[in-house]
């Protein structure tokens, strides 16, 4: 299985890269610089050059707070660049695989969204990642659509909810987070997994791939700092107090069922994958 990897700089990337050559599967993976996702005949180049059977896009346009200001950048990543992917894989017989994400859900629900949910986004960044969905679902190329929240993992250092809280809790004042954003983190490794799960039973469309349960921003953070030993106090706070330029959904929680049941497998709890997540870290010297 030959795989194309766009925006190999960014963490899930960078976890599929590591995966595949710890497999032998034949990857190219290619950061921004190397491959510009919205540039028509850099995509077809690439495509062509390398001849993949599948084509995992990695890139993506997350800042949701600049989105707010630069929709067109968000729109141009997101959707039209998901576009001209999927008309690349459908022109080489290849299949995409592009990540979605929770707010695409406006949050006003009291249970996990499932794929049958009508969306309804909150912000720019929310509907722009809508308009890469039905991009790709629309192509006509065999599409692999899932859906993921709150992801983090190993690479890019800096990118991710628990990189970030390790390094506020360094400075010994109360931390304040919010107890009114409520979805799952997910991790890359059982994205990676997961994902080439999907590719082997050969499904296509819309999935949603998370890891199992729901927690709170102010949950999370004091699981975390639990699992690393760190002592800090942590208070709850409305999101308003950060004062955001995009709303965020109140519950986004997604429902994985459908896709565990497909694949006859149980996607770990976001607990255990924060724990495994801290092991990995410890081992590598990442964590004090």
């Amino acid at each position: 299985m030959r795989v194309l990897i766009t925006g190999a700089s960014g963490q899930l990337a960078t976890a599929f890269a590591i995966r595949l050559e710890r497999m032998g599967e034949p990857c190219l993976a290619l950061s921004r610089s190397q491959l510009d996702i919205t540039n028509p005949a850099a995509v077809n180049e690439a495509v062509a050059g390398f001849r993949p059977d599948v084509i995992l896009n990695g890139a993506a346009y997350n800042l949701v707070d600049r989105a707010e200001a630069t929709p067109d950048e968000a729109f141009a990543v997101n959707r039209d660049a998901v576009a001209l992917l999927a008309a690349a894989a459908q022109r080489q017989g290849a299949r995409l695989v592009h990540y979605s994400t929770d707010y695409v859900f406006d949050g006003q629900t009291e249970t996990p969204y499932d794929e049958c949910s009508p969306t309804s986004p909150l912000s720019a960044y929310g509907q722009s990642k809508r308009a890469g969905e039905k991009a790709a679902l629309e192509s006509g190329a065999r599409c692999l659509v899932l859906r993921v929240s709150w992801v983090f993992g190993n690479g890019n250092g800096g990118q991710n909810f628990f990189n970030k809280l390790e390094q506020w809790s360094r400075n010994p004042v109360p931390l304040r987070m919010a107890w009114d954003q409520i979805s799952i983190p997910t991790y890359t490794e059982d994205i990676v997994s997961t994902t080439l799960q999907a590719l082997e039973a050969d499904l296509h469309g819309l999935w949603h791939l998370t890891s199992s349960g729901y927690a709170s921003r102010y949950e999370m953070a004091r699981f975390f700092l639990k699992a690393i030993h760190r002592d800090r106090i942590v208070l709850p706070a409305d999101s308003s107090y950060f004062n955001p330029a995009a709303q965020r959904p109140f519950f986004s929680a997604l429902c994985n069922r459908r896709l565990s049941e497909a694949l006859h497998i149980r996607i770990p709890d976001w607990e255990d994958a924060v724990l495994q997540f801290v092991r990995h870290r410890q081992e590598t010297g990442g964590l004090a």
